[in-house]
């Protein structure tokens, strides 16, 4: 059994929210000293997405069997980013941003890399007009 302290993996249950379980886990490792992680393999599925499309204001949601084929992104102390790609029994896919309401189906099989190296956070960027990932070595303090 590999018990590598830069690895997490979690399962989740029928009826689990996706994103608040992934947060709630991030937030379970920041208490062990945790400033930064990503989503390195996932699979599952769901009985429910709710997906933000690019420059949507608001999200789109299915309420039908999905599989999850892809979900990726950054967790920090300010919260996670996710981003999700869902295919319906006709094979048809979907992706966006993962939004709070994405309910597991059956299961949700999500593995962690913890990055012990690094510190992150999210800062407002003038340009983009969006909270943005800001990395910094974990070492360094955060910038202003």
């Amino acid at each position: 059994m590999n018990n590598d302290p830069a690895i997490h993996v979690l399962r989740l249950n029928p009826g689990d929210d996706l994103r608040a379980e992934l947060q709630s886990a991030f937030n379970a490792l920041q208490a062990r000293g945790c400033r930064a992680a990503c989503v390195i393999s996932a699979v599952g599925s769901l009985s429910r997405a709710v997906l933000r499309h690019a420059a949507q204001a608001q999200a789109s949601v299915q309420n039908e069997p999905l599989e999850l084929i892809t979900l990726s992104g950054t967790l920090s102390p300010d919260g996670v980013h996710l981003h999700a790609s869902v295919a319906d029994a006709r094979g048809e896919m979907r992706g966006g941003h993962v939004m709070p309401g994405c309910s597991v189906r059956t299961t949700a099989e999500i593995v962690l890399a913890l990055l012990p190296g690094w510190a992150f956070s999210r800062a407002h960027d003038d340009r983009s007009g969006f909270m943005e990932l800001v990395a910094t070595p974990a070492s360094s303090k955060n910038p202003d």
